[in-house]
């Protein structure tokens, strides 16, 4: 049924096909998994009785392969390796029912293949039962994490639950599930709900191993007049291609991918302005085999598919194959027109018209979204270049994605060309591709991220994982803002679109019965605070006699001495005083004293002078020239700007000036 998945809970047997099948798959969803297991104590057979539980993971993306009494309320849970590969075993995804009310268990992980991970830094197990369907993390305290020497120096996770009703059926997962009959649901919800406007198209770019769909979603808006097939004039179109499900038991990497689906399709000013300049191609589950069989890491055949790149077939990895084959046709479809459209037979006009009907596109960004289990927050994998110029706009984007995302975490970011991850997609792009593709690993933490003050952790949730992915699309938009692709919006535009929500944001209150009458505002003085310039340790020209620096300093009126700098006015002004003061003491012009000699005519002031002598002076006000001091000097430097060497260069030329 439209926008209802298949329901973990539901229980079916493995070798039942379900609605989402193909025909090809033969159910083998749940092979190798525990199937409506009942754990008796010893010495007991017969029908099961409540407190006997009953283990089940036969379903999409369940993963527990043995389960084992070892005490009174005690199990030893076994994962099950991914298909055709046992190394690797730490998605776990099971049912528990049949159980009795209080009933106090403690459950052991014993083969977790990954030492190195969170589950002592605030990771924990989640829970929900068939009447409370929200996933809930267990408590800190009911949590262990510890090498167990019963289990020959392995590391075990143990953690504690007691079941409080009788009739629910209870479902762990190391993270929250989000299966390939969820994406298929997702996907037709919203191709149903877009109507007449298409706001993306939906297709299939190939079939899986087990004949499963591998989506891409392309998001195409660009008007005609912004395609043109002359990659010189600048006009191309630009892509940008995210994909995300290499590996099949990272589960929020597609949450923080339907946050961006959702942002791109929706409503949004900024979604408006990229789908309108910009194509985006998506594929939402590269591994969907994989995530259907609950694997950790492999697709069906036990491959990494994130370390295949370079090497990846068609039979035993067609979805590598079909995505490296949609990177190469973008890349080259400048190339491509004229290989295919060049004919001798063809006249000019008909060669134009020919070449109008194609399109050039560049691929601008590659970016594969996952998640980690052994950091925190979120945090980006790029490149190293030996192009310098490359490497330094390869770290724009970074930067920026780090002032729109409060969880980011700069101290994760890390940008190598380690030989172990030749196979990724990232190495496989910025080596195989144009050199104009920037192509990153956008990590987020399956545990959480620190606050501000740097020791609380708050955790994720779906809603966080939904914001990491319409943080990544606010980035994009400031990003071709950055590079001047976009026109940055005027500050009176964007202060009336404030204006204007804020407007229709309060319409919708009601407003109180009782109206309170507004008080004027008392009408106060404002003038402007009185400043006292011999208190500046700038040297300011007076423009009078000896108590003037005679290098000139900041002055406004005569222009710069010879062996004077503009950073010289402090030094200079403290050497002009110390040596008027031992010559002959004179006052500053703003002074009292000067003030009332400008108004007596006398340099003693009239203070004491007798009242005859004060009658008989004739008070002849001079006015005197006063120089207006200007505003000091600043050099502003921009850090974001420097190269290499420019720093230094910059502090040579302030060493040089002062010299002089």
């Amino acid at each position: 049924m439209l926008g209802i998945a298949c329901d973990p809970l539901q229980h079916t047997s493995m070798y039942e096909r379900g609605s989402d099948d193909s025909e090809d798959s033969d159910g083998e969803g749940g092979l190798g998994n525990v199937s409506r297991v009942i754990i008796r104590p010893p010495g007991q057979s017969g029908k099961a009785k409540r407190g006997h539980l009953c283990f089940d993971a036969a379903f999409e993306t369940g993963n527990l392969g043995k389960a084992e009494l070892v005490g009174e309320f005690e199990y030893d849970l076994f994962l099950r390796p991914d298909t055709c590969n046992p190394r690797f075993r730490f998605w776990f995804n099971f049912t528990v029912d049949n159980v009795k009310q209080d009933q106090r268990v403690l459950f052991h992980i014993v083969n977790i293949s990954k030492s190195r991970n969170l589950f002592s830094s605030g990771l924990t197990p989640l829970v929900k039962s068939s009447s409370r369907p929200k996933w809930q993390r267990l408590s800190k305290r009911q949590v262990f994490f510890y090498r167990s020497a019963m289990h020959q120096g392995h590391y075990v996770l143990s953690f504690a639950f007691i079941f409080d009703k009788e009739e629910d059926v209870y479902q762990f997962a190391l993270a929250w599930p989000y299966s390939y009959s969820r994406l298929q649901s997702y996907l037709n919800v919203i191709d149903a709900r877009q109507g007449a406007e298409k706001r993306f198209t939906r297709c299939v770019l190939i079939k899986s191993l087990q004949n499963r769909n591998v989506d891409l979603l392309t998001i195409d808006h660009v008007t005609a007049k912004q395609r043109s097939t002359n990659r010189l004039d600048r006009s191309f179109i630009r892509v940008i291609v995210i994909l995300c499900r290499t590996h099949s038991s990272e589960a929020p990497a597609s949450h923080v991918c339907q946050g961006l689906i959702e942002f791109l399709v929706g409503n949004h000013p900024i979604a408006v302005v990229l789908r309108d300049n910009f194509v985006f191609k998506i594929v939402p589950m590269v591994n969907p085999d994989g995530v259907f069989l609950g694997n950790n890491r492999c697709n069906l055949m036990g491959q990494d598919m994130n370390r295949n790149w370079h090497i990846g077939s068609e039979f035993t990895q067609p979805e590598l194959h079909a995505v490296k084959g949609m990177l190469k046709e973008l890349d080259n479809s400048d190339v491509s027109i004229v290989v295919k459209r060049i004919d001798f037979m063809f006249t000019i006009s008909s060669l134009l018209d020919s070449l109008n009907s194609f399109q050039t596109y560049q691929i601008d960004f590659v970016i594969d979204l996952h998640a980690n289990s052994s950091m925190h927050g979120c945090f980006i994998y790029g490149n190293t270049y030996e192009d310098v110029y490359r490497y330094e706009r390869h770290l724009v984007f970074p930067r920026l994605f780090a002032s729109n995302a409060p969880d980011y975490v700069s101290e994760h970011t890390m940008f190598n060309a380690d030989e172990r991850k030749a196979g990724s997609i990232r190495r496989f792009s910025c080596e195989r591709l144009s050199d104009t593709v920037n192509a990153y690993t956008l990590e987020v933490s399956m545990a959480g991220h620190y606050l501000k003050d740097g020791k609380t952790i708050s955790l994720y949730n779906e809603d966080g994982y939904y914001r990491v992915g319409r943080n990544l699309a606010r980035t994009l938009l400031q990003y071709y803002r950055f590079i001047n692709i976009l026109p940055m919006p005027i500050v009176t535009e964007v202060r009336s679109k404030r204006r204007g929500r804020n407007r229709h944001a309060h319409h919708s209150r009601s407003r109180s019965k009782t109206r309170y009458e507004v008080k004027p505002r008392p009408k106060t003085p404002r003038c402007h605070a009185p400043i006292a310039y011999t208190n500046l340790s700038i040297c300011y020209d007076s423009g009078g006699g000896g108590g003037s620096s005679d290098e000139g300093g900041f002055s406004p009126v005569r222009p710069l001495a010879p062996g004077s700098s503009c950073f010289s006015g402090y030094r200079n002004y403290r050497r002009a005083a110390t040596a008027s003061c031992s010559q002959h003491p004179t006052h500053d012009q703003y002074s009292p004293f000067a003030l009332g000699a400008l108004k007596t005519g006398s340099d003693h002031g009239g203070i004491g002078g007798s009242k005859s002598k004060r009658s008989a002076a004739v008070t002849i006000e001079v006015p005197l020239p006063v120089n207006v001091p200007p505003k000091p000097y600043l050099s502003i430097i921009d850090l974001n700007q420097l190269t290499r060497g420019s720093l230094k260069l910059k502090s040579n030329s302030f060493d040089a000036a002062d010299r002089r």
